[in-house]
């Protein structure tokens, strides 16, 4: 149940790239965990929140104004081992390159990978850890 944050300047993006920007991250998170074949469980609590930032909110040390992107993607506790931490970060840049058509931006964008506190994620108002998502995987799986 991943969450993920896109930061970029406004007109980074194609107008209507929020969508398939979305959906492409959202599946490669999901491949990331091992999730093979993802169903409603899994689809329906895994977002994307696009933020289209003015111009002038990204800068970097040396370029005010800078064409640069930040992925920030949360995940429950213990849910990437180090193998679907290398891919996600892989995945996602070349996602963001890719919807954004400039193969330049891979080198341009930061992907910042959370891992949420044990009981540190809340659903339905509870604070979920290890045990909480494990009893709700398996209920998933048995659906």
């Amino acid at each position: 149940m991943p969450m993920i944050d896109v930061y970029a300047p406004v007109d980074l993006f194609p107008a209507d790239a929020d969508e398939v920007l979305g959906a492409q991250l959202t599946r490669a998170v999901l491949r990331a965990e091992g999730v093979a074949n993802p169903g409603a469980f899994h689809l329906d609590n895994t977002a994307a929140f696009i933020h289209r930032l003015p111009v002038t909110a990204v800068s970097t040390a040396n370029t005010p104004s800078a064409r640069t992107v930040r992925v920030q993607i949360v995940t429950p506790p213990g849910s990437l081992d180090r193998e679907g931490q290398r891919r996600i970060v892989k995945e996602a840049t070349e996602i963001v390159a890719g919807v954004a058509g400039d193969p330049g931006l891979v080198g341009r964008t930061w992907v910042i990978l959370t891992e949420a506190a044990e009981g540190g994620w809340g659903l339905g108002g509870m604070a979920f850890g290890v045990e909480e998502f494990g009893a709700l995987a398996k209920a998933a799986a048995s659906r």
